[in-house]
């Protein structure tokens, strides 16, 4: 599924035109989602927010923190979060859509706790996903991307950023 979305994003970009976000503009925004982790039963509620810098009319350099999942699990509980550095590619489509790539790095933490106990645990991993970005006006977007923080998790969410 990845590999198809990934194909069609690389066919609109090849045929691409005109207008994208202004350089040296800072941008923020907010996001919610579905995560879903492998060998886990049903998707969890994410919700997250991210700050961004476009240091070119293509690119751009993006931080955020998510929480990925908050488990319920009978007496216990487990929480993941996410906290996120990533280079932004994006090209545009028209002159109110774009598309664009995410490569980066991501912090996963893991809480779980359970009567009394608590432990917590962390790993660092490669980031990646893809998405398409809708402009309002030109300081008010919508976006809605799918990205992989680890090689057994998806998220896919839909967002608003505000550009100033």
């Amino acid at each position: 599924m990845f590999k198809k979305i990934a194909a069609a994003t690389a066919l609109i970009i090849a045929s691409s035109a005109a207008f994208a976000a202004q350089p040296n503009t800072f941008y923020a925004g907010a996001d919610v989602g579905r995560t879903k982790v492998d060998d886990i039963s049903g998707r969890e509620t994410s919700v997250g927010a991210f700050v961004g810098y476009n240091f070119h009319q293509n690119f751009a350099v993006e931080g955020g923190y998510r929480r990925l999942a908050d488990y319920d699990m009978g007496p216990g509980s487990v929480k993941v979060d996410q906290a996120h550095l990533s280079l932004v590619g994006s090209l545009p489509v028209n002159e109110r859509v774009s598309v664009y790539g995410r490569l980066g790095v991501n912090s996963l933490e893991g809480k779980i706790k359970a009567a009394g106990f608590e432990e917590k645990d962390s790993t660092t991993k490669a980031l990646y996903g893809v998405g398409v970005n809708y402009a309002f006006t030109p300081a008010v977007s919508a976006r809605v991307e799918v990205q992989k923080p680890s090689s057994d998790s998806t998220n896919v969410s839909a967002g608003v950023a505000f550009q100033f």
